[in-house]
C-alpha cells in the first residue's frame, strides 16, 4: 500500500515560514537541500513521521498565487481551546472556534489559521474521524 510521506507548499521567505511553523504546530527543520535555483526543507514534530515540506524559489520576489484550487492542511490537537488561545497570544490571528454537528451530534470543533505565504490550515479538536 502507499504511505503518504508528505506535502508540499511553497514559501516567499523560508526563514518566515519556518518560524511560523515552528511556533504555532511545534514542527522543526529535519532536513533541508540548497540547490542552485530552489532550497527544499523538511519540517516534522515527533507525533508522526509525515512532513510538510517548504521550497523556496531563489530570487523569487513575487507573493504566490494559490489560486482557487487549493483547500487546506489540517492538523489535530487535544486541546482545541487552549491552541486557539495560545495563537492569540502569539499573534498569529487564528479565525473563531466553529462547530459542525451531524445528525444531532458534535461532529467536528476547529478554527482556522493561515500561514505568512496565505496557506490555510485547519486545527481540529481531536475526536472521532479527526483524531
Amino acid at each position: 500500500m502507499a504511505k503518504a510521506i508528505h506535502t508540499m507548499i511553497r514559501a516567499l521567505d523560508l526563514h518566515r515560514a519556518i518560524a511560523f511553523y515552528d511556533r504555532a504546530f511545534g514542527l522543526r527543520v529535519a532536513d533541508r537541500y540548497d540547490f542552485p535555483d530552489f532550497t527544499l526543507v523538511y519540517l516534522r514534530n515527533a507525533e508522526n513521521d509525515f512532513e510538510l515540506e517548504l521550497t523556496e524559489n531563489k530570487n523569487r520576489t513575487e507573493p504566490y498565487t494559490l489560486g482557487d484550487g487549493y483547500g487546506h492542511l489540517a492538523v489535530s490537537v487535544d486541546d482545541l481551546a487552549a491552541t486557539h488561545a495560545r495563537f492569540e497570544s502569539l499573534a498569529l490571528n487564528p479565525g473563531p472556534i466553529k462547530e459542525f454537528h451531524r445528525d444531532g451530534a458534535l461532529m467536528a470543533r476547529f478554527f482556522f489559521v493561515q500561514d505568512p505565504d496565505g496557506y490555510k490550515i485547519e486545527v481540529l479538536e481531536r475526536r472521532g474521524r479527526y483524531h
